[in-house]
C-alpha cells in the first residue's frame, strides 16, 4: 500500500488505522451490525452466484477494507492539498481527466472542457467534473446551432 509511506508525521487517526490494516492478526471478534435485508440477499447471492467471495463475511470484511483504504487515501491527498495548495487540480483539469478516462470525444478539446468548467463554476461553485462535461456539450451543441442557423 503506497500511501502508508506517505503519510505525514501527527495524523495518529491515520496512522493507527493504516496500523490496523497492515495487522496479519487472525483474531476475529463477533460484530452485531444491522444492514438492510436486501442488501444481505444480494451479498448472499454474489457469494453463491458469481463467487465474488468465499463467503458473505468475507465480502463483507473486504468491503469494509476497501472503503477505509479509500478513506486514508483520500485524508492523505486532502492533507496534501492543505500543504501544497498549488498542486490541487482545477474544475478543469478533473473535468478533462474525466472525459480521459471514459473515452468522450471531448477528451480531445481540453481548452473548451476548460472554459467551461471555469463557466459553471462561477455559476455553481460546488460544481462536479460531470457537470463541466455538460456544460462543454451545452457550449458545443449552441455552437453548432448558430453555424447551422447561419
Amino acid at each position: 500500500m503506497w500511501y502508508i509511506a506517505v503519510v505525514p508525521p501527527g495524523y495518529a487517526a491515520i496512522d493507527r488505522i493504516n496500523e490496523l490494516l497492515r495487522s496479519a492478526d487472525p483474531e476475529t471478534t463477533n460484530t452485531s451490525m444491522r444492514i438492510p435485508k436486501a442488501l444481505r440477499e444480494a451479498a448472499a447471492l454474489a457469494v453463491k452466484e458469481l463467487g465474488v467471495a468465499p463467503s458473505t463475511t468475507v465480502l463483507t470484511a473486504n468491503a469494509l477494507r476497501s472503503v477505509l483504504e479509500g478513506a486514508v487515501m483520500l485524508a492523505v491527498l486532502e492533507r496534501h492539498y492543505e500543504e501544497y495548495p498549488e498542486f490541487r487540480p482545477s474544475l478543469g483539469d478533473l473535468a478533462v481527466a474525466a472525459a480521459e478516462m471514459d473515452g468522450h470525444p471531448l477528451a480531445q478539446q481540453p481548452e473548451l472542457l476548460r472554459k467551461a468548467a471555469a463557466e459553471v463554476q462561477k455559476r455553481h461553485p460546488s460544481a462536479s467534473p460531470d457537470d463541466a462535461l455538460l456544460w462543454a456539450e451545452a457550449l458545443q451543441s449552441a455552437e453548432a446551432e448558430q453555424k447551422g442557423a447561419a
